[in-house]
């Protein structure tokens, strides 16, 4: 399992990134990044932790630990400037909190984290079509999400994006130990989603894609 959204008690999560890893070790993961929720006020704050703690537990070859953020509820006008600020902290895996169908996410979220050049939009809820172009175009990866809520509009994303032709990924978007997903888990979250079983080993790849793209 490959999980590229999670967060720890450096935003809304409840493990410290070290148990964070150490739970999703035991889960069956082979790499996870920590993405947790950023804003103006703490991104430089996080980002810099975050690799910290990625350069000391990869030293140990366990699992593959990434330095992420989730840019989140950010005015829409802002978020190519945090995106630029992130990469420039030397964060790998960059998210955007898109328009989740349970929380007010301001309209036009999706459209500016696609244009932003974000790794991944997260649970970016009723999407339009032509975002979905878009994100395929940029190569955004849109997720498929595990987490309660913002799954409702997987059906939505899956659709469009595999009529797209858009790049899908499933994440968990763990806060706390109950949140973490296994394969099989993850699997029935795609099934469920309408994607057919002979197109998820396209879904995983994608993550994959995006570790080796990262990882050095």
């Amino acid at each position: 399992m490959i999980d590229l959204h999670t967060h720890t008690t450096f935003s809304d999560g409840v493990l410290i990134p070290s148990e964070l890893v150490q739970r999703a070790r035991v889960c069956g993961y082979r790499a996870i990044a920590i993405t947790d929720h950023a804003d103006i006020s703490n991104i430089d704050f996080i980002v810099p932790r975050m690799i910290n703690v990625a350069q000391a537990l990869n030293q140990l070859g366990y699992i593959k630990v990434l330095a992420g953020i989730e840019i989140t509820h950010v005015p829409p006008e802002l978020i190519k400037s945090l995106v630029d600020e992130a990469r420039r902290l030397g964060a790998r895996i960059i998210i955007v909190h898109g328009e989740t169908i349970t929380e007010p996410v301001e309209r036009g979220t999706n459209r500016a984290a696609i244009m932003a050049g974000v790794d991944i939009l997260a649970h970016p809820g009723l999407i339009d079509e032509e975002d979905v172009i878009l994100a395929k175009e940029k190569g955004v990866a849109l997720e498929i999400t595990g987490r309660k809520g913002h799954g409702l509009s997987n059906g939505h994303v899956a659709r469009l994006a595999l009529i797209h032709g858009a790049r899908l990924v499933i994440n968990s978007d763990t806060h706390c130990p109950e949140d973490l997903i296994t394969k099989e888990t993850a699997i029935k979250v795609l099934l469920s989603a309408g994607i057919e079983r002979a197109k998820i080993s396209d879904i995983f790849n994608n993550s994959e894609m995006l570790v080796n793209k990262y990882a050095k």
